[in-house]
């Protein structure tokens, strides 16, 4: 680790997890003001790195977790946001499919766990705002872009896409109206094939079809959930 911390200057990372449901990843400090709280991963930038190179860092150290694509939030800078002194935090976050990473405590944390979005213990400092924000813009992303499609199995049904977007969006959507615009935007792909071996009847499977999202994009579509 680097020797030079800045010591006004943090990172603080919202790592949103997926697999039936939303979740978000967050440790138990093992020391310091916030001992025994649980809170976004985060810690201290040095002067030798770039704020990703931290966040990464930072990230790994605490979790275990490496080689994500972290997006940048914002800086964060309310006057009494830490306790004891003026310190600007810049929030990052992603999406991941929480089952494909082993979590694994370490530097100053003494647990990190996945919690459901509507079990989330009180946070310290602003975190609680820096992961509304994000949720936010999770939300907002979504209708925008299909960073979800590839949380799901390659060949999927519409419940399980259905499922996936009310997770992100946190809202229960109309069965036919949500099959009625998706099929209508031509994003997937109807495979012809049913799925194998379940108790209930057998659901279509389709795959996302990337070159018609391409097309859509460069009209900047919004799916209109």
């Amino acid at each position: 680790m680097a020797e030079h911390i800045m010591e006004d200057l943090s990172i603080d990372c919202v790592i949103f997890g997926f697999t039936d449901e939303l979740k978000v990843l967050l440790v138990k400090h093992g020391e310091g003001i916030s001992k025994g709280k649980w809170a976004l991963p985060g810690g201290w930038i040095t002067y030798e790195e770039s704020l990703d190179a931290a966040a990464n860092r930072i990230l790994y150290l605490l979790t275990g977790v490496n080689n994500l694509f972290l997006e940048q939030l914002k800086a964060f800078g309310s006057v009494d946001r830490f306790p004891t002194k003026r310190v600007v935090t810049v929030g990052y976050y992603t999406l991941i499919k929480d089952t494909d990473y082993d979590v694994v405590a370490g530097y100053t944390a003494s647990d990190v766990q996945w919690f459901s979005l509507n079990e989330v213990p009180e946070l310290p400092y602003d975190h609680d705002e820096i992961l509304t924000y994000a949720l936010d813009q999770l939300k907002s992303r979504v209708k925008q872009e299909p960073i979800g499609f590839n949380l799901l199995p390659e060949k999927f049904t519409l419940l399980q896409l259905q499922n996936l977007y009310e997770s992100i969006l946190q809202i229960k959507l109309d069965k036919p109206n949500f099959r009625r615009k998706i099929l209508g935007m031509k994003l997937i792909v109807d495979l012809g094939e049913k799925q194998n071996n379940v108790s209930h009847r057998a659901a279509k499977l389709y795959k996302f079809d990337q070159e018609v999202y391409q097309a859509l994009k460069e009209h900047k579509f919004v799916l209109d959930l």
